[in-house]
C-alpha cells in the first residue's frame, strides 16, 4: 500500500525536483490564497474577483498548446529554467505593487494572466521529460510522488496562508513565493540537458496540428481527455463551497471543505504502491471519475457536515487515482517526438475543465439551488462518464501489459538503453544514462 519510491531511490534528479516542487508549490500556495484577497480588498467586488479565472483561461490555452510544440523542439530542460525564473520574477512584480502606497489593481490580472501563460509554457516539458528518464514500469509510481509532493504545498501553503496574512500581510507572502523560485531555478541548474530530437521541426500550427491528428487517432487516449473534462465540468464545486457552508449553518467548516478535496487526494497517494499493479488502467479511470461523480451527488444531499466533508474526501480521492492512471498512460504510450506537444493538450484537459466547471455550477445554482447544482451536477458526471464508457470501447479494453503502444514504447526504450527510454543512441537523447532524473510535472 505504501507509495513506490523506486524513482526516489534511482534518481538523483528526480529527488532533487520533488524537493524543489514541495518548496515552490507551497510559495505559489501562498500567493493563490493573496491575489484574489488583494483583488477583494481594492475592489470590493466579486465580479472583479471572479474574473481572474477568465484572465487565466485564455492565456493557459494558447501557450499550453505552443508550450506543447517548444517542448518538441528545444531543450526541455532550459524551458523549465527560463520559464521558473520568469515566474519568479512576477512574483517580484506582485510584492513591489503590494508595497506601493496605493497599490494598482491592473498588475494583478497582468501578473495572473502572466502566470497562466508561463505555466502553459512549462508544464508540457515538465511532463515530457517524464518518460524519458523514468523507467517504464515505475511511471505509475512517479506519477503518484509528484501527486503527493504537489498535495504536501497545496495544504500545507493554504493552511498558512490564512494566518500570515492576518498576521503580517499580504507583503509577506508574495515575499516568501519569490524566495521559493530562487530555490527552484538553483536547482533547475544543476539537471542534465534534455535536448530535442535531432530531426524536430520548429514550433509551428502544422506541428500542433500534427499532435492533435495523433491524439484523435487514438481513440483511448481521447477518452482519457474527455472524462476529465466532464468530471469537472459537470461536478467540480469549488465556487459553490462559500454557498453549501452557509446552506449547512456551518459556516466554520468553509476552509474544510476546501481541504476535503485535497485531503482525501493525499491519502491516495500516500497509499498508492497498489498502482503499479493495475494494468486496465482505463477501467480503473472510468471507475474513478463515474466515484467522484456519484460521491459529489451525495455531497450535495446530505445534511450532516461531517458526513459531507468524508464525501469530498472520498471525490478527492478518486479525482487522485483517476490522475494516476491517465498520467501512467500518457506516459506509458506516447512516443517522445510527440509528448510535448500532446502534454499541451493534456493540460487543457485538466485545466479548462475546473474553469467550466465554475461557471456551470455557479450558474446552476442561480438556477435552481446549491443543493440541486452540486446534486444534478455529479449525477450528470456519473451518467456522463457512463456514457463514454460505453461509447469508448477502445478505452475500456487498454491494457499495459498488451497494448499495441505501449509495448512499442517499452521496446523503444529497451533499445535505447537508457532508464527513461528515450535518450543517447536515437538522437533524443535525455543526458547520461542513470544520472538523468525524474522533472516532475509541477515544479510551480
Amino acid at each position: 500500500m505504501l507509495p513506490g519510491l523506486a524513482p526516489w531511490h534511482s534518481s538523483r534528479d528526480f529527488r532533487l525536483l520533488w524537493c524543489a516542487g514541495v518548496v515552490t508549490v507551497f510559495g505559489s500556495s501562498l500567493s493563490l490564497v493573496a491575489l484574489p484577497l488583494q483583488l477583494k480588498v481594492l475592489t470590493g467586488s466579486t465580479l472583479a474577483v471572479g474574473a481572474l479565472g477568465a484572465v487565466e483561461l485564455v492565456p493557459l490555452i494558447v501557450f499550453g498548446l505552443y508550450g506543447g510544440a517548444l517542448a518538441d523542439s528545444f531543450d526541455r530542460r532550459r524551458l523549465v529554467l527560463w520559464t521558473e525564473a520568469a515566474l519568479g520574477l512576477v512574483s517580484v512584480l506582485l510584492l513591489l505593487n503590494s508595497l506601493l502606497p496605493h497599490p494598482m489593481v491592473w498588475p494583478l490580472y497582468a501578473a495572473a494572466a502572466a502566470t497562466s501563460a508561463l505555466i502553459g509554457l512549462q508544464r508540457p516539458a515538465l511532463d515530457a521529460i517524464v518518460p524519458r528518464i523514468i523507467p517504464h514500469e515505475q511511471l505509475a509510481a512517479a506519477a503518484a510522488l509528484n501527486a503527493l509532493r504537489w498535495q504536501i504545498g497545496t495544504i500545507a501553503g493554504p493552511a498558512l496562508a490564512g494566518g500570515l496574512l492576518a498576521l503580517a500581510g499580504l507583503r509577506w507572502a508574495y515575499a516568501i513565493d519569490a524566495v521559493t523560485f530562487v530555490f527552484s531555478v538553483l536547482l533547475a541548474l544543476k539537471l542534465a540537458p534534455s535536448p530535442a530530437s535531432h530531426d524536430a521541426e520548429k514550433p509551428s500550427l502544422r506541428g500542433i496540428a500534427e499532435g492533435a491528428r495523433y491524439a484523435w487517432s487514438r481513440k483511448e487516449l481521447l477518452g482519457t481527455y474527455a472524462i476529465d473534462v466532464l468530471a469537472m465540468l459537470f461536478a467540480f464545486p469549488l465556487a459553490i463551497f462559500p454557498f453549501l457552508a452557509d446552506d449547512l449553518d456551518a459556516p466554520w467548516a468553509l476552509g474544510l471543505m476546501y481541504a476535503a478535496l485535497p485531503a482525501g487526494s493525499f491519502v491516495v497517494s500516500l497509499t498508492s504502491g497498489w498502482t503499479s499493479r493495475i494494468h486496465r488502467q482505463g477501467r480503473a479511470i472510468a471507475l474513478a471519475a463515474a466515484g467522484w461523480g456519484l460521491a459529489i451527488a451525495a455531497a450535495g444531499q446530505l445534511r450532516n457536515v461531517w458526513l459531507v466533508l468524508l464525501l469530498l474526501m472520498l471525490a478527492g480521492a478518486c479525482d487522485m487515482v483517476s490522475g494516476i492512471f491517465r498520467s501512467a498512460m500518457w506516459n506509458q504510450t506516447i512516443p517522445d517526438e510527440l509528448r510535448g506537444r500532446l502534454a499541451g493538450i493534456e493540460l487543457l484537459s485538466y485545466s479548462a475543465g475546473p474553469q467550466l466547471g465554475q461557471v456551470r455550477i455557479g450558474g446552476m445554482a442561480a438556477l435552481t439551488s446549491v443543493r440541486t447544482s452540486v446534486s444534478l451536477g455529479g449525477l450528470l458526471c456519473f451518467a456522463g462518464v457512463g456514457l463514454l464508457a460505453l461509447g469508448l470501447p477502445k478505452l475500456m479494453a487498454y491494457d499495459a501489459r498488451t497494448d499495441e503502444h505501449a509495448r512499442r514504447m517499452r521496446e523503444r526504450r529497451a533499445a535505447a538503453g537508457s532508464p527513461g527510454g528515450e535518450g543517447g543512441r536515437d538522437g533524443a537523447g535525455a543526458g547520461p544514462g542513470p544520472q538523468t532524473p525524474d522533472a516532475d510535472p509541477a515544479t510551480t
